[in-house]
């Protein structure tokens, strides 16, 4: 089974090697980061499985990388900040921080942290970053790329959330509000056919005959079903 794989963003490097040695030895893999650029490049670079990210961080600060981090992304976010008052923890949380620690604190305590997130944070969450296949087909949301036999496929943003809801669920049969809902959340209201208008032009992009759709079926009665069958292109 592999490693969780923890992100651990500080500009203090004593920090850092101390929070390091002890997630290690806690059976995590680590990766770090020292500023809030350098954190967003690692988090799209390849999935983790939880960030601990310091409030004050050089050219970009810590609300701001988790601000960035949650248009994309439900990681889970641990907020570690020298601030004390309410509205500085609350600053985070509200920006979908997952929990907080106060410095200074006890590595032993964040590791215990980290693992208590990590059982509470559901298991679908914490993969929604993972690229998803499908014979040639491949999405990368920590990218946001999708290629097709090794090729981009230029998507529109909700031509890429309605392809990752049909590659996360292969062979489930969506309605079109369900469908919906799965891709641009629970308040989506849009008529039939502004729906069906966009899978139309997912189709043109990733099916080998649009006309005669192999990957993505409509399900007579009910709405689409995505086939995740090699034979498909």
């Amino acid at each position: 089974m592999a490693r969780p794989r923890i992100l651990v963003v500080d500009d203090e490097k004593k920090t850092v090697e101390s929070i390091r040695r002890y997630l290690e030895h806690g059976g995590f893999d680590v990766v770090v980061a020292y500023n809030g650029a350098q954190a967003l490049e690692e988090a799209r670079a390849a999935p983790v499985d939880l960030v601990i990210l310091d409030l004050m961080l050089p050219r970009v600060d810590g609300l701001e990388v988790c601000r960035r981090l949650r248009e994309s992304s439900e990681v889970p976010i641990i907020m570690v900040t020298a601030k004390t008052t309410e509205a500085d923890r609350l600053a985070g949380l509200e920006l979908g921080a997952d929990d907080y620690v106060t410095k200074p604190f006890s590595p032993r305590e964040l590791v215990a942290r980290v693992r208590t997130v990590l059982r509470r944070v559901p298991p679908a969450a914490r993969t929604r970053d993972a690229a998803l296949r499908s014979d040639a087909l491949v999405l990368d949301p920590v990218r946001h790329e999708t290629t097709l036999d090794g090729r981009p496929i230029d998507l529109t943003p909700r031509e890429f959330e309605l392809l990752r809801a049909f590659m996360a669920a292969p062979g489930r049969a969506f309605s079109r509000q369900a469908l919906g809902e799965a891709a641009f959340g629970a308040g989506f209201e849009a008529l039939d056919r502004t729906l069906d208008a966009h899978i139309v032009n997912l189709r043109r992009k990733i099916e080998a005959d649009p006309a005669t759709p192999r990957r993505i079926v409509t399900v007579f009665g009910v709405g689409y079903r995505f086939e995740a069958t090699s034979d498909a292109s």
